[in-house]
Order: C-alpha cells, then sequence, then structure tokens
C-alpha cells in the first residue's frame, strides 16, 4: 500500500515538473524563439500593420516551440496515464494538428493577414500555447474511466 502511494506521489510530481517546464518556455518566449508576433499582439495591433517576418525563421520558432510544448504534454500525458496506446494516438493527433494549423497560419499571413488578424491571433495561440494537452487531458481520463 505505501509502495503504491508513493508511486503516486512520483507520477504527480513528475507531471508537475513537466508543468513548470512548460511554464518556463512560457516565461522565456522571448529569448528562446523568433516570433515577431509576441510583442505585436501585446499592443494595439488592430491600428498597426503586420510586422516585417523572416518566413522561414518564423517557422522555425513556431516548430521548435511546438515541438517543445508536445513533447512536454506527451511526457504528462505518459507519467498520468502510463498508455502507450494514448501516446501513440496523441502524438498522430498533434502531427496532424500542427500541420493544418501551420498551413493555417501562413496562408492566413501571407494572403489575408492585414484584415484577418484575429484569425492569425487564435491559430497563432494553438501553434504556441499547450492548448491540446488541456483537452487530451479529460478525454483520456474519461476514456479510461470507461475501461
Amino acid at each position: 500500500m505505501l509502495k503504491k502511494l508513493f508511486n503516486h506521489k512520483v507520477r504527480i510530481a513528475l507531471a508537475m515538473l513537466f508543468v513548470v517546464a512548460l511554464v518556463l518556455i512560457r516565461a522565456y518566449e522571448d529569448s528562446l524563439f523568433y516570433d515577431p508576433f509576441l510583442d505585436y499582439f501585446k499592443g494595439d495591433y488592430f491600428n498597426l500593420p503586420i510586422p516585417e517576418i523572416d518566413n522561414l525563421q518564423l517557422f522555425g520558432g513556431l516548430f521548435f516551440r511546438y515541438f517543445l510544448n508536445t513533447s512536454l504534454s506527451l511526457a504528462i500525458i505518459y507519467v498520468l496515464f502510463k498508455d502507450i496506446d494514448a501516446i501513440k494516438f496523441a502524438s498522430f493527433l498533434y502531427f496532424i494538428f500542427f500541420v493544418i494549423l501551420v498551413a493555417a497560419f501562413f496562408f492566413i499571413l501571407l494572403k489575408n493577414g492585414d484584415t484577418n488578424k484575429m484569425g492569425l491571433f487564435y491559430v497563432r495561440r494553438f501553434l504556441i500555447q499547450p492548448i491540446f494537452l488541456l483537452l487530451f487531458l479529460p478525454a483520456l481520463y474519461y476514456q479510461k474511466q470507461k475501461q
């Protein structure tokens, strides 16, 4: 019984460590990633033109951040559920969502970024924040309870 209780404490501590790592990514986003939209969306962006960007460097920054968030999110899912099939499924979904979101982001940016700033804002938000983790955790928990 004591070993089982200790095992849960270790799992929760590991999950919290990964959550802290996600917070650190957010805290140091200015120095870790190339993203001219960080400051742009903090200001009065409705009255400002889209900032000058390097598309390749922006893609690299978005990819790196998404990769870090995804890796930590998958680690949290694994620590909490210990289910390899859930990790495989979530990995597949993360990949599909990345392809769709990055295509949508650059389509909006290159075709109508000045007129669709809110679309750009929200698609970017899904790319740079671990929002999918908030969706996957309850879904996987519900799935585990049904089994």
